[in-house]
């Protein structure tokens, strides 16, 4: 299916709270979004999107008989469901409930309240990531790329790689750590490497130096993709040579843009 705009999107919505579910269908629906269903609990969303192609799961954290992050991990560990992009809205702030679905590959992360801007946003990324036309870049030649994605999450993995893909970029090598990485770029050369800054044995910073400083490709251009908020943390990882940071979850047009940056001299 093409998408040409929010009124070709189908959205499922969890949300317990009936008054919530009014605010978030008022909001969708004064976006142009009209094919909405109503859920209240984790299950009944999961037989219903085995059923019924769905574009875009919206939920709320805190359900009857699962958490959203559950339930993303559910639809993620699902062949039928792993690639229907997944929106959580949640006043919940919680590392220990947000960070998996951020690994998850999230389209969006919103508060309660949100502002309504944030969620057109998220369903223009929902469209961008649905259909690949909307995304694909002209500024440089994807099909001459050879991409390493690092990151020990494989659902960020396939998130990241799919989003590429979307791009025009077929040529991709995986990576579930930065020690794996290194090992990869002693043996092969590659034009891109986007990696995840939080990994054990080698995390993101070390990768970037031993890129910069150690390698046969100082050059290389690296995108991080990362939830990590600590601005020290970042501030070193931008002193060790990154070529660009992008926040995870991200909106696919962000990536397109800083690729473009980053590619194009």
């Amino acid at each position: 299916m093409s998408h040409k705009g929010f009124g070709d999107l189908h959205v499922s919505l969890v949300e317990p709270s009936t008054t919530q579910q009014k605010v978030i269908f008022g909001y969708l629906s004064s976006c142009g979004v009209d094919k909405i269903e109503l859920f209240s609990d984790g299950h009944s969303v999961l037989a219903a999107a085995r059923k019924t192609k769905t574009d875009l799961v919206i939920s709320a954290m805190h359900l009857p008989d699962m958490t959203g992050t559950e339930l993303v991990q559910s639809m993620r560990g699902n062949n039928d469901l792993r690639d229907i992009p997944f929106m959580l809205i949640s006043s919940e702030t919680h590392i220990r409930y947000l960070e998996p679905i951020r690994q998850a590959g999230a389209i969006a992360i919103l508060p309660k309240p949100f502002d309504p801007s944030h969620l057109r946003d998220a369903l223009m990324a929902t469209l961008e990531f649905a259909d690949p036309t909307n995304i694909h870049s002209t500024a440089f030649a994807p099909e001459e790329l050879k991409v390493l994605v690092v990151d020990d999450s494989p659902m960020a993995r396939r998130y990241v790689q799919r989003v590429l893909a979307n791009m025009g970029i077929r040529r991709m090598v995986e990576a579930e750590d930065g020690q794996a990485a290194m090992h990869l770029l002693k043996a092969e050369s590659f034009d891109l490497m986007v990696t995840d800054f939080n990994m054990p044995q080698m995390d993101g910073e070390a990768l970037v130096r031993y890129v910069r400083t150690e390698s046969d490709h100082p050059n290389m251009p690296i995108l991080m993709v990362t939830s990590e908020t600590d601005n020290g943390r970042l501030a070193q990882v931008e002193k060790a040579g990154v070529s660009a940071i992008c926040d995870k979850p991200f909106e696919p047009r962000t990536v397109r843009g800083l690729l473009e940056r980053i590619l194009v001299h």
